[in-house]
């Protein structure tokens, strides 16, 4: 015989001596395999898909106030939704995870259910228009929720995939407007100082006095042009004396002569100055009282005033009042109230009163009511402006060195209240240029106010809503099985060798000389007899009955006690997907 023919035959006998421990051995992780298959509970998945779409105006026009990515926010909202808050009322609305919240505490059926929840960003290869670049962004996402059946799975995915998409809406409508809310803020600490700025200001121009910097040119200016003047008046005024003096000695020798001469001829003193009074009446109503013509007027009426004995009669004044009256109604006849001829004849009215109140002799220089003398009088005449105009003068000098004194105050003080001026004028044009930036920020965030308010900007949209699982992601019950029939043949004919190497006994030849190192002279077989071949079958019987005996009752107890034969068979078929 051959050393391979003598091999298998060994191995032939091995499997005859052992044949009850591997069978044993096989069925029993066969059926461990079996029951796990069957016994252990399905787990289903519903898997919902979100698209994130881009903002529908282009940022030139629009920018949007959320400066986070897609991932960011994704795990923003998934650390939001994965709270106590937010998942026990999901876990207690559908009766979730019931034997671990009564072997433990809620913490761990929570712990479980975010443990069930899976969520899977996809991203492609863009141009990020922020920096130009090429980069990997989140253009979508997968929202996945394992539960124990396939309807309750779906339900949960679904409730999830809500609470993600509300939250999305709510942090971004949250953060645009705290965005708004800020800025705005901002704009009105800003605008706030910017008034006490220009508050500050101001008080400070009006203290200056027109000593500001921005007005140093204009009154160094004005200081020049007043000192000209003040130059010309005085030039004027001394022209005035001269004059004067001049008109003083011409009146003196007229007055000789006329007293040589005894008297003259012409219209009386009292007449030359009615119509003096009359024409300045005339005048005075539509020229002021500065006029070079009412000036000399003056000077002739108070002239003629210092040479009549007696005042003009009340009574040649309220003749030209009647007179005057009656060319103002006439007047009102034709015109209105705002005519210039009617504000003239007015104002004539008016100056003629104020004669008949006033027309009161001089106490000196009062001479006999004699004739006029037109040479004296116009000397007197001459005198009396020139008198008048010197009195002007004098009282201009006056205004023009208190104008040039203020004007040179301005300027001497100029260099002092500069520095401060200038930076309250520096800080205001920071705070108005900031102003102006944060103004026209918080016109843009209203902008991406509104169109976050009008799901016009960045969102997610549910391109694939969950759906009811078809079938278990776990266990593969095939697989399961296939392995534990792997297993069980692994095991039987470990369990053979095993036991044929704790095995000390002889039961074959080659053993004995393996032993003895002595070859047998011949090997005669076991011969059994009669009794022992009869107590062999009964030994098979009796472990085929009491096999069969532990089946059935194993059965009817599974059957009494936990489920219905038929349940059990039906289920198995519809998990191992047979029929």
């Amino acid at each position: 015989m051959s050393e391979s023919s003598q091999s298998f035959a060994e191995y032939v006998d091995v499997f005859r001596r052992r044949r009850l421990l591997m069978f044993f051995v096989g069925s029993g992780l066969l059926l461990i395999a079996v029951l796990i298959a069957i016994l252990w509970p399905p787990t289903y998945r519903s898997t919902a898909m979100i698209l994130i779409i881009e903002q529908e105006v282009p940022t030139d026009f629009v920018r949007s106030t959320i400066t986070s990515y897609a991932d960011q926010q994704i795990e923003r909202i998934k650390a939001q939704v994965m709270t106590r808050s937010r998942l026990f009322p999901l876990i207690e609305a559908h009766g979730l995870y019931k034997d671990l919240r009564k072997r433990n505490t809620s913490g761990a059926a929570i712990q479980q259910f975010i443990d069930d929840i899976a969520i899977e960003v996809m991203s492609a290869e863009v141009v990020d228009r922020r920096t130009g670049r090429p980069t990997e962004a989140t253009i979508a996402f997968t929202l996945s929720y394992e539960g124990p059946t396939p309807a309750l799975t779906q339900k949960i995915a679904n409730e999830l995939t809500t609470l993600f998409l509300n939250e999305n809406l709510k942090n971004r409508e949250e953060q645009v407007q705290q965005a708004t809310a800020f800025l705005k803020q901002e704009s009105e600490k800003l605008e706030n100082s910017l008034s006490q700025f220009e508050q500050k200001i101001a008080e400070f121009k009006n203290k200056a006095g027109g000593a500001l910097p921005e007005l140093f040119q204009m009154n160094m200016q004005l200081l020049n042009q007043v000192e000209r003047e003040l130059i010309e008046k005085n030039q004027q005024a001394q022209v005035q004396e001269e004059r004067i003096v001049f008109l003083e000695g011409e009146l003196a020798r007229r007055d000789g002569e006329v007293k040589l001469q005894g008297g003259s001829t012409g219209p009386s003193l009292r007449e030359q100055l009615k119509a003096l009074r009359h024409q300045y009446a005339s005048l005075a109503s539509h020229l002021s009282q500065e006029h070079p013509d009412i000036i000399k007027l003056k000077g002739e009426i108070a002239a003629l005033e210092g040479q009549v004995s007696t005042p003009i009669h009340e009574d040649e004044l309220t003749e030209e009042l009647k007179v005057e009256e009656m060319k103002l109604a006439t007047l009102l006849e034709r015109y209105a109230e705002d005519h210039p001829d009617v504000g003239r004849a007015r104002s004539t009215i008016a100056l003629l009163k104020e004669q008949a109140t006033d027309s009161q002799p001089s106490p000196e220089n009062v001479k006999e009511d004699t004739f006029y003398d037109p040479v004296y009088m116009t000397l007197s005449t001459q005198l009396a402006s020139a008198q008048s105009n010197l009195a002007h003068l004098r009282s201009s000098q006056q205004q023009l060195q208190k104008r040039m004194h203020e004007y040179a105050a301005r300027v001497e003080r100029t260099p002092e209240i500069e520095p401060v001026y200038q930076t309250l004028i520096r800080e205001r044009d920071n705070s108005a240029k900031k102003f102006q930036e944060y103004r026209s920020r918080l016109l843009e965030a209203q902008v991406a106010e509104g169109l976050e308010l009008e799901r016009k900007g960045e969102r997610f949209s549910l391109v694939d809503p969950p759906s009811i699982p078809e079938e278990p992601i776990r266990p593969n019950r095939r697989a399961i099985l296939f392995l534990g029939l792997v297993l069980a043949l692994a095991g039987g004919v470990g369990s053979a060798a095993l036991a044929e190497t704790l095995d000390s006994s002889i039961h074959s030849v080659g053993r004995l000389q393996e032993i003895t190192r002595l070859a047998p002279l011949s090997v005669i077989p076991y011969l059994s007899t009669v009794e022992e071949r009869k107590a062999r079958v009964r030994h098979r019987s009796l472990l085929g009955v009491g096999a069969l005996v532990l089946a059935l009752g194993s059965l009817t107890l599974v059957h009494i006690f936990w489920l219905p034969l038929d349940v059990i068979w039906y289920a198995a078929l519809r998990k191992l997907r047979i029929g």
